[in-house]
């Protein structure tokens, strides 16, 4: 496979805090070498780097040891990248945050499988109160989990309970589409059974974005057996799961896969809103494994796709009549809808809307918003230089 590097001055200004590169080099150390050249700045704060699980974890905790000598580096394996070109597979991008205009504080959660609510938000209220911050700076926080921990609904929940009026947003770690073992990264080790809290303080203007592209139809189903420990739905409307699932979407079953999962979701309404529940796999030739929560009584309603490209490219558009151009999008994307993209034969124009808004992030297990472990949604950060213009 080609490498590639982008040379972020044709990028950003020479004065801009943020400077974000890729690389598809197959080699872990080669493909550093080309993250420095990209991302290399004098005075860097920390660097966030989201990885192709493809790489050997050994040899690229060294790699940026050895090349970022005393630069915190955070991230986590992904399901797929985004990059300065688009969606992308096999790749490690990363993105270098100047200490001139960005602090952080960060704290590995280990063993989340084992933590309580109230532990999980007391870690965060600790690491917001001992968090040094300036005068005029704001703070966000990002969070990073282990996408097969099936802890994340509960995680989120509590941190955001502890790190109130601080808005946290973030994605699931990935595996590619093995789903079999994922990986945070902090203090140059790769970790699971784990999450990686992240809070920034910074002086440019950020704001929150989310979106996906889902409607609700008025078909519903109840979910009549299941073993949320493990996100499995054994019955529906006390019928085999995979069964009437694909009879209420009008499908055969032996055609269920990540396509028709990803056109025809499930929904729960919650909050005033629908949410995306989605459907990872068909289990045991009759049950749904899902990758949310999920529970016995819980009523499902199928959601419908409406064309995503035109959607996101709408809401980037509202994005930047109302802010100007980001400087940066940290983009945490479902891989759902990248498959659909995909298999749609729009990855061409989907990546040109992801380079044209300088979305930097990584194709997700689930995403992290507003408290809540959702799927089949973008969620992002969007970064813009502080006292900038706005572009209207």
């Amino acid at each position: 496979m080609d490498s590639f590097v982008i040379d972020s001055s044709t990028r950003t200004r020479p004065d801009d805090a943020l400077r974000f590169g890729a690389s598809q080099a197959t080699d872990p150390l080669t493909a550093v070498q080309e993250l420095k050249q990209a991302i290399w700045q004098p005075d860097i704060a920390f660097i966030l780097m989201f990885t192709s699980p493809q790489h050997n974890r050994s040899t690229l905790s060294e790699g940026f040891r050895d090349l970022f000598p005393g630069v915190p580096v955070m991230g986590c394996t992904t399901a797929g990248e985004l990059t300065p070109f688009g969606y992308v597979e096999g790749a490690i991008v990363a993105v270098s945050f100047s200490a001139k205009h960005f602090s952080f504080a960060s704290r590995l959660i280990e063993n989340i499988a084992s933590k309580g609510v109230s532990e999980c938000s007391d870690i965060a209220r600790d690491l917001v109160t001992n968090m040094p911050v300036k005068d005029g700076w704001q703070t966000l926080a990002l969070q990073f989990a282990d996408g097969m921990s099936l802890q994340e609904d509960a995680l989120v929940a509590a941190l955001d309970a502890g790190l109130a009026p601080i808005p946290l947003c973030g994605g699931s770690a990935g595996d590619g589409m093995c789903f079999e073992e994922t990986f945070v990264f902090l203090d140059g080790r790769f970790h699971s059974d784990a999450a990686l809290l992240i809070l920034i303080n910074t002086d440019y203007r950020f704001t929150e974005i989310t979106f996906d592209h889902i409607t609700p139809t008025g078909k519903q189903m109840v979910v009549t057996d299941a073993l949320p420990s493990e996100r499995i739905v054994n019955e529906i409307n006390g019928e085999p799961a995979a069964d009437e699932y694909a009879r209420v979407i009008g499908y055969p079953k032996d055609q269920l896969g990540p396509f028709l999962f990803a056109s025809y979701p499930t929904l729960v309404r919650a909050g005033g809103r629908y949410h995306v529940r989605a459907i990872q796999s068909v289990v045991n030739g009759t049950g749904l494994k899902f990758l949310s929560a999920i529970d016995e009584g819980i009523v499902l309603t199928i959601g419908e796709a409406r064309e995503i490209t035109s959607g996101m490219q709408k809401e980037f558009k509202s994005l930047e009549d109302a802010e100007g151009k980001p400087a940066l999008i940290l983009g945490f994307d479902c891989i759902l809808r990248k498959i659909e993209v995909v298999t749609l034969g729009k990855k061409k124009e989907t990546s040109q809307l992801l380079v044209d808004n300088n979305v930097i992030g990584f194709s997700t297990y689930g995403e992290q918003h507003n408290g809540m472990h959702v799927n089949q949604t973008f969620v992002g950060v969007a970064f813009f230089p502080p006292n900038a213009d706005r572009d209207r």
